[in-house]
């Protein structure tokens, strides 16, 4: 896996080998390859750098941030460097890292050097947070996403049932054979760390076994509506609905699990909608699956459920970096799957899977909508194959 490289790998090396202009920031969820990925990026660097993991360092503060600055700009002025790399990663574990990294990147700025600088980070909520506050006009973002389905099998020889079962977390493809050890490996390696640290750690969370449970429940109906009225009836941890959405607004920003809204003309009705569960990586689905890898692949039924959700969590991971929203539409019996909206551009996306009788939700809404495209995933239309392997901006061309 270490000789694999994402796309990304190449927009890095160039924008690092750049005149100073931005420093760059890589975000993306946890266990999808950023440090990895710099890694690669440092192995064949000819510029002399500096690489700091927050994560290694007890009580990281802002002065042991200026500190690591101060011992870049030294290095290059002993040795007479032009420029040089910093490099922190996880920088949203240290308090206050917005308003340090400013006072810095400004003293450079000022003083015309060419420190080039890379920052890491996990949870996409805090980073986005401190860079909007601080940071405006001084940064750009590389995201990083879970991997998609071609990654999966260009990397690991994974096939499409593979994927639609164990998602995309590369650290977790070495453990398939072992069903039990794979569950224990994204619970305690995966899921753990992003609610503990990214969601818990930085947010005052009033009940934090409400928030798990939640995540658990969520994620094993991916793919579904479910009201949150309903859901709180069934956590055993008494929570009102306004709170739940509040938990996976939360869920959604550190790439775990969203609520799709219905799709509507004005926002009121938008905001007002069931949502439609949907985690970003389906290996967060069948982790709590009551089905085997076997047991599915035989299972049609099954099989429906459970491609529908692969196709929504490659949907929902890719909404950031190809900038549109995802919503799904129902009116009465009659629904479509997966609306996308990008600029006055919608594009409408059925999901057959074989399991379902014929659904009149696409003719239903191309008629009240008119969409820019709307086609159907699966029984009759684009194989799932070519769906999860291909780059969504080109529905909006």
């Amino acid at each position: 896996m270490m000789g694999y490289k994402r796309e990304q790998y190449s927009e890095v090396m160039a924008r690092i080998n750049e005149p100073r202009g931005k420093m760059q920031v890589i975000v993306g969820p946890r266990q999808v390859g950023k440090s990895t990925l710099i890694g690669q990026v440092l192995e064949v660097c000819n510029m002399p750098y500096d690489s700091y993991s927050a994560d290694d360092v007890v009580g990281a503060s802002a002065d042991w941030l200026a500190g690591v600055w101060q011992t870049a700009r030294m290095r290059m002025d002993i040795r007479g460097e032009g420029k040089r790399l910093l490099v922190v990663d996880e920088i949203q574990k240290i308090n206050n890292w917005s308003e340090t990294v400013k006072a810095e990147w400004d003293r450079d700025t000022r003083e015309k050097r060419e420190l080039i600088v890379v920052l890491l980070g996990s949870s996409r909520m805090l980073i986005e947070k401190g860079l909007t506050e601080s940071l405006a006009g001084r940064y750009e973002l590389i995201r990083l996403t879970h991997w998609t389905f071609p990654e999966m099998r260009e990397c690991f020889g994974w096939n499409l049932y593979q994927y639609v079962y164990f998602g995309g977390y590369p650290g977790a493809a070495s453990y398939i054979t072992d069903e039990r050890r794979w569950r224990n490996y994204v619970k305690d390696s995966l899921v753990e760390p992003s609610i503990s640290k990214d969601v818990l750690m930085d947010t005052k969370i009033m009940k934090p076994q409400l928030l798990r449970q939640l995540f658990e429940l969520g994620s094993s109906y991916s793919g579904e509506l479910l009201s949150l009225t309903k859901v709180a009836a069934q956590l055993q941890d008494v929570g009102n609905v306004t709170t739940l959405a509040g938990y996976l607004h939360l869920l959604d920003e550190c790439g775990l699990l969203c609520g799709l809204q219905k799709y509507a003309e004005d926002d009121a009705h938008k905001y007002n909608s069931i949502p439609k569960f949907q985690v970003h990586n389906n290996a967060l689905r069948n982790v709590y699956a009551d089905k085997d890898f076997t047991e599915m692949a035989e299972d049609p039924k099954a099989w429906g459920r459970y491609v529908e959700s692969a196709v929504g969590a490659y949907i929902v991971s890719q909404a950031q970096i190809c900038d549109y929203k995802a919503y799904y539409w129902r009116d009465s019996h009659d629904e479509v799957d997966f609306v996308l909206h990008r600029r006055g551009k919608t594009i409408a996306i059925e999901v057959k899977s074989g399991r379902r009788t014929t659904n009149n939700g696409l003719p239903k809404f191309e008629k009240a909508y008119h969409p820019y495209r709307a086609f159907v995933v699966g029984s009759g239309g684009l194989s799932f194959e070519e769906f999860l392997s291909m780059d969504l901006n080109l529905l909006f061309k």
